[in-house]
Parts: structure tokens; sequence; C-alpha cells
């Protein structure tokens, strides 16, 4: 289908408006100050004294350079696509420039897209690796084989984005499946990405272990928290921690498996209690077990700081009825939807193989809308 040259021209139009939304959304001419400010500071003398100071400096500079490159392609572009207008106009009747002109409409419109979509990962901490945990809940065996599903989701999701995903802890099942498993992913805008999973995911369908083959509904909950390495906000007092050693009981191999590597650390003040079995050595459970214990400080940090946190993390309600982010029903019908933003998809398979996109852009693009208590659904 060839478009009209009145369509075309009112397509560029839109686009001249998104052009200017995103400039005054990002701010554009500040950001180039606070990049002028970074240099000038980085061009200081002694500013390699401190590398840790020196390196913050720089991953701020890369990140606002980042976010201000996009733009300027997509301006570079549409001052092409405004010549390519003036064209059109000056001979409505030529159907090459018609295509031409559409093609580079679309083409802008894919950067927009992403460039806009880049613009909701703006938070402090979206550019941070993230620590997810899936915890069974109610639902008995079935929860437990649906954490395994939601595992290798996320695993899969991972993977799909070129971040890397190692297990942390895991503890299996009475029968099948998972209890609990805790991940660390890394990599470029994890948190910001997975922090819209936080929440109740709830299951049905025909339930492989039922012998009479009934629907069963099954929950597990998702936890997401950015990882925050030296915050300074975050003193943790030696005396406050209870640090026990014992053996894995997850895969790992026989030296992981019957030596105490595993460690568990409880912060007596909060009564958090975080958990590594992943390395073979002790020392490096450890150190991972500490790292996880800041990020979940930091965490509880800022909610009890800021109560407006609760629109990026939702309350923690039960792992049951009534809590629930996202329903992924597999029968009688097949069918996931996202109950905060209104998102589906009947492509089920697709979505349990990690392409979960759809869902996580969905909820950026609604401004990481509060979370509800939702209604029960059969």
């Amino acid at each position: 289908m060839i478009l009209e040259s009145s369509e075309i021209l009112s397509q560029i139009g839109s686009i001249g408006e998104r052009i200017t939304a995103l400039q005054k959304f990002l701010d554009i001419g500040g950001v180039k100050l606070e990049i002028e400010r970074l240099e000038e500071k980085m061009n200081a003398h002694g500013f390699w004294d401190s590398q840790k100071s020196a390196q913050k400096i720089i991953g701020e500079l890369n990140f606002l350079r980042k976010k201000i490159d996009g733009v300027a392609k997509i301006e570079e572009q549409f001052a092409n696509l405004k010549i390519a207008a003036e064209i059109l106009e000056a001979d409505r009747g030529n159907g090459e420039y018609v295509r031409e002109t559409a093609a580079m409409i679309a083409d802008i419109g894919g950067m927009l897209d992403r460039v806009e979509l880049a613009s909701y990962l703006g938070g402090k901490y979206d550019s941070c690796n993230a620590f997810l945990a899936i915890q069974a809940g109610a639902g008995g065996t079935e929860s437990c084989d649906w954490a395994d599903m939601l595992l290798r989701m996320y695993t899969r999701w991972a993977e799909r984005n070129a971040l890397r995903c190692e297990i942390q802890d895991m503890q299996p099942g009475e029968e099948a499946g998972l209890g609990s498993v805790t991940i660390h992913i890394e990599g470029e805008y994890a948190y910001g990405h997975l922090k819209s999973e936080r929440g109740v995911h709830r299951l049905v369908r025909i339930s492989p272990f039922d012998a009479n083959r009934r629907r069963h509904t099954s929950f597990c909950s998702v936890d997401v928290i950015a990882e925050i390495e030296d915050d300074e906000d975050v003193k943790i007092d030696e005396a406050d921690l209870r640090i026990d050693t014992y053996r894995s009981s997850g895969k790992g191999g026989q030296h992981v498996n019957k030596t105490e590597s595993a460690i568990r650390v409880t912060h007596i003040p909060s009564g958090i209690v975080v958990t590594c079995q992943n390395e073979r050595s002790q020392y490096k459970n450890k150190d991972f077990a500490m790292r996880t214990l800041r990020s979940r400080l930091f965490e509880r940090m800022e909610d009890e700081k800021r109560s407006e946190m609760e629109k990026f993390y939702g309350p923690k309600g039960e792992i049951g009825w009534g809590y629930q982010i996202r329903s992924y029903v597999l029968q009688p019908y097949q069918m996931i939807k996202d109950l905060r933003t209104g998102e589906e998809t009947s492509n089920v398979q697709a979505v349990l193989d990690g392409d979960i996109d759809n869902f996580i852009h969905a909820w950026l693009k609604a401004g990481c809308p509060r979370e509800r208590k939702c209604p029960s659904e059969d």
C-alpha cells in the first residue's frame, strides 16, 4: 500500500512533535551543561588521585553522552526527512519520492521508539545489576513447579538480552520444582528492566501432577532488587551479623556438596537472611551474600524514606489470591495478561521461553504504574 503524500506530510509533523516532546523530557539543554561540568572535572588537576571517584564521574559522563547521542542521531535524520518533504511537496505525483520518504519515516519512528524506551530507564539505579528471587507460594507441588518454570523464563530472557545470569541460591521443592531460588543478573540496565517483574505471578493449567487431570491454580512471588555495591549510606556493623556455614544442597559437583562452603548471613536488627551456595569457595559465597545483604538493606531504607517507592515495587502481600500482577492461563484457553497495564498475548509459549519484553516495555511506558490489589479471577 502506497501512502498519499498528504499522509506522509502528516506523519512528518507527528514525528516532529515527538522529537520536541523527547527533547523536553530529557532536558537536553541541561544534560549538555552537566556534560560540560563533568568534563571540566576530568580536566582538573588530581582527577585520578581517587580511582573510585574518577570511575564514578566517567560512568556518569558516558551515561549522559549516550542519552543525547540517540537524540542527536534522530535530529540529524529528521533534518534529512524535512528536505525530502520539501521535494515531495514540489512534486506530489512522484511515487518514488513517496516510497523513499515513507521508508525514512519508518526508520526514524523505530529510532524514536528505542530512545523513548531508554528514556524511561533514567532512575538512579536502573543501570545496576539485579538480584531476582522467586519464592513458591500457594499451590504446593504445583507452585514449586511454577517457580522452576519462572526461573527458566527469566534465564531465557537474560540470554535474549545478552545478560549474564548466575544462580546464587536454590532450594528444591519437596516433590518437584523449586521452593525458592535467587539469581544474579549482570548487564546493562538489568535492574531497570526487571523491576517491573516484582510481584505475584499466577499460573492456571491442567496439573501434570494430578492423575485426574484437573485444572489447578498456583502462585509464586518474584522480588527484584538493584545490586548496590558500595553505597555510602549503607553501613553494616559486623557485630549485627550472624554467619553460618553449611553444605550446599543444589547442583555443583562433589566439592560443593561435601564441604561447608555455603553461607547464610543473618542481619539481626532487620531479620534479613541471605544465603549463597553457588561457589566452591566459602570466601566467594560470603562476598556474594554480603553484596546481596547490602542491596536488601538499601532497598528497605529506600522504602522507609519514600513511600512513593511503592509505585516501582508494589505492596508485598501474601503469595496467593488477589495479589497477582500477571496471570498466565494455559487452560481452558491460552492467555497471559498483565493486570497493571492490560498488556496481553495468546502466544504463551513464547513468553515462557523468555519473550517478556512487551510486558516490561508496557509497564515502563505506563510510567511504572502503582501496583494494586487485583480482583480474584476464576
